[in-house]
């Protein structure tokens, strides 16, 4: 029986334990990873996947509930995708940005088409990072301005401007790569900054600091304010009511561009294609990577506003990439907008999201008290664990790592014994699968989850 195809297009089984090995051996003695102390890591070799799920080479399957890096909208897999990307690559594997071509064209028309209104052009890139620093240029160079804000608690890449910009500890070791970035806090009403009472009060209160940030900076020397429209990696942290808005209100009245950074949650995530249509706000830059594709090719991009596009109307923009809208990945992207449309994939997100994840997550709070909260939308969500659920202290520490990570730690293995590849950052428990996944497996899913949080609990300390 083939379980899977190897590198040489053979006809494999699950078991094999020189292809493992093999696999293993060239990892270790080749491949350099990112975010890693190279000695101390592992990886697991997989030999493949399909839709939610993807197996080692010992036939272990596990349900991917991270979407790799949440980047797989679409699946491992999917036929559409793969097809196009065959197609592409036997009429015109690639030509060079300067040229017109039709798939990239096409792709750039969907996107401005399906984004805010006043929309008017795409810049494509590589990946998230890029785009993220592209938009930035762009700002820079639109107002005359050079410092941007961004929040604390927020990753926007690990390029110069994206890694200064990001507000995590992967931004610590790397130093201060743009001296124009300038951090504030935005609005998370369970570990508020603000002392806040209610999310309408945490809205108004965060509001009032950026106001102050910005005057304080001097808000003719601010270009931009660039922000997740939903907050990723660093913890789903959905906007408090009316707090986009105003966040749009604050850049019209000094003059500020205003990039929603849809990296992660672009393309279907949290039920819309892009997430800040869920919210009545209009930016004027938005950034997309990820989800466009499912990163089966590296692609990014940037959707610009009318008038900035007409900044770089008369004199040149001073930026440019060698593989800025390949057309196998374009390719990739065309497809993704025509599987969105046939399989329902926004509806099915909306649905899965109301009618599955939010009651069962309601469920699991009341069942395990090491859950103090949880939040999110669409197929997007987070669990805040804790270890008690009085004084919110978290389960474990902020940026933990080594023996005051053993708790996390202990959660994540319980949920891949289960069969599950988790989402994990800090003392959350996220979830983002595949848009494609079937509801029975996210149900599975689910009470691997279950299960796994019963080892969380047994590290509460609170009543």
């Amino acid at each position: 029986m083939t379980d899977f195809i190897d590198l040489n297009g053979a006809e494999q089984s699950f078991g094999d334990s020189d292809a493992q090995r093999e696999v293993r051996a060239n990892d270790r003695q080749y491949v350099f990873h990112s975010w890693s102390a190279q000695n101390k890591i592992d990886p697991l070799p997989i030999a493949k996947g399909e839709g939610a799920r993807f197996w080692d080479y010992d036939g272990n399957e596990f349900l991917d509930f991270s979407s790799q890096l949440v980047n797989l909208n679409l699946g491992h897999q999917h036929p559409g995708l793969v097809r196009a990307i065959q197609e592409q690559a036997g009429r015109l594997a690639t030509i060079q940005p300067s040229i017109a071509n039709d798939v990239r064209g096409e792709l750039a028309k969907r996107i401005v088409e399906h984004s805010f209104d006043g929309a008017r052009s795409v810049f494509f890139t590589n990946g998230g990072a890029e785009a993220n620093e592209y938009a930035v240029r762009m700002a820079r160079h639109h107002t005359g301005r050079q410092k941007v804000l961004a929040r604390y608690r927020s990753y926007h890449g690990s390029t110069a401007t994206a890694i200064t910009a990001t507000g995590d500890p992967r931004r610590w070791a790397n130093g201060v790569l743009d001296a124009g970035v300038v951090h504030f806090f935005g609005p998370y009403p369970y570990r508020s900054e603000f002392f806040s009472e209610s999310p309408e009060q945490e809205t108004e209160r965060a509001l009032a600091h950026l106001e102050h940030t910005i005057q304080l900076e001097g808000p003719d020397t601010i270009a931009a304010i660039i922000l997740e429209t939903v907050t990723g990696t660093n913890g789903v942290l959905v906007p408090t009511p009316g707090y986009l808005a105003g966040v749009r209100a604050l850049c019209d009245r000094y003059g500020i561009v205003m990039i929603a950074d849809e990296v992660m949650v672009g393309f279907g995530r949290t039920g819309e294609w892009f997430a800040y249509q869920g919210f009545d706000v209009q930016p004027d830059l938005v950034t997309f990577a990820k989800g466009v594709n499912s990163g089966y090719v590296p692609l990014g991009g940037v959707v610009i506003s009318e008038a900035i596009h007409n900044t770089f109307g008369d004199r040149a923009f001073p930026g440019g990439l060698t593989y800025s809208g390949h057309p196998l990945a374009c390719a990739a992207g065309v497809a993704t907008f025509d599987i969105f449309e046939e399989e329902g994939i926004l509806e099915r997100v909306r649905d899965l999201g109301s009618r599955v994840i939010a009651p069962r997550l309601a469920e699991l709070a009341a069942k395990h008290p090491s859950v103090g909260e949880f939040r999110g939308l669409g197929l997007f969500w987070a669990m805040d664990l804790v270890l008690d659920r009085e004084t919110r202290e978290p389960l474990v520490p902020y940026n933990a790592a080594g023996e005051a990570a053993a708790p996390m730690n202990a959660v994540v293995a319980a949920c891949k014994a289960g069969g599950l590849f988790p989402f994990v950052h800090f003392n959350r428990l996220q979830i983002a699968p595949p848009l494609v996944i079937g509801e029975d497996e996210l149900v599975r899913g689910l009470d691997i989850i279950d299960a796994a949080l019963d080892v969380a609990d047994g590290y509460t300390t609170g009543a």
